[in-house]
């Protein structure tokens, strides 16, 4: 989820207080949905393969707190890795999974409010250092906020608890819906197809050749087939065509 690239740290810091402002409604819809769950429900799977309930929370909790490593490390100029290692990762989602219901609103509330914390820290010149993502490629600091808010609109569906791609905020749908197609474009062994949302005129392309397949739908809808929240309903295409096998999100 990205603003244009700023130019300067003034802007780059501007751009990052609008993206804390929707980290700030986002964490409130998400605390309201997950206070709603029944204890026992965090036991049972959560709509990603594999996961539970109680591992969508922990994720989200330990997500938060990895994304205060990077902000302290354009803060301090100092490059502190977001996790330990991927298999520290995995360790302490697997650890923090079952916890209760109210241990895991707890850390939820905890770790959203050193986020803000360590956002609060930040000045204008540190919101424009780059900073390196787990998987090891490079963006602006002022986008850490922006990436928040994609983990926990995505995670909000994939817990399942009421909360769908129908209820995504339009700006947040919009620039998903954009930031997928460009990254789906050319995607090798991926026929193209013609993208068009309908409620707001947004167009793309994805895969490779010329399409022979369009897919037409509220952006919501071909937001939720892009990020695999979907496997494409609410979409329209013509008689006897199927959509594509599209690949896991990375």
């Amino acid at each position: 989820m990205t603003d244009p690239q700023p130019t300067d740290p003034h802007s780059a810091a501007a751009a990052a207080a609008r993206h804390l402002a929707r980290v700030e409604e986002s964490t409130r819809h998400l605390l309201h949905t997950a206070a709603e769950l029944k204890p026992e429900a965090l036991a049972e799977p959560s709509a990603l393969p594999g996961w539970t309930r109680g591992h969508v929370l922990a994720h989200l909790a330990r997500n938060a707190d990895s994304l205060v490593n990077l902000l302290t490390g354009a803060r301090t100029g100092t490059d502190v890795p977001q996790y330990a290692s991927n298999e520290a990762r995995d360790q302490d989602i697997e650890r923090d999974a079952t916890r209760p219901l109210e241990v895991q609103l707890a850390d939820l509330r905890e770790s959203h409010e050193r986020f803000l914390a360590a956002a609060a820290l930040m000045d204008p010149e540190a919101w424009a250092v780059g900073v390196r993502h787990r998987s090891g490629y490079v963006f602006p600091a002022f986008d850490i906020p922006g990436k928040r808010v994609v983990e926990l609109e995505f995670h909000h569906v994939d817990l399942d608890g009421g909360y769908t791609p129908a209820h995504w905020p339009q700006e947040f749908a919009v620039s998903r819906f954009r930031g997928l197609a460009e990254e789906l474009a050319g995607e090798a062994g991926l026929p193209a197809v013609e993208l068009v949302a309908d409620d707001t005129e947004d167009r793309a392309v994805i895969g490779t050749g010329t399409p022979a397949l369009t897919v037409e739908g509220p952006v919501r809808a071909l937001t939720a087939w892009l990020s695999g929240r979907s496997t494409g309903d609410g979409l329209r295409h013509a008689p006897g065509t199927t959509l594509p096998r599209l690949p896991p999100m990375g």
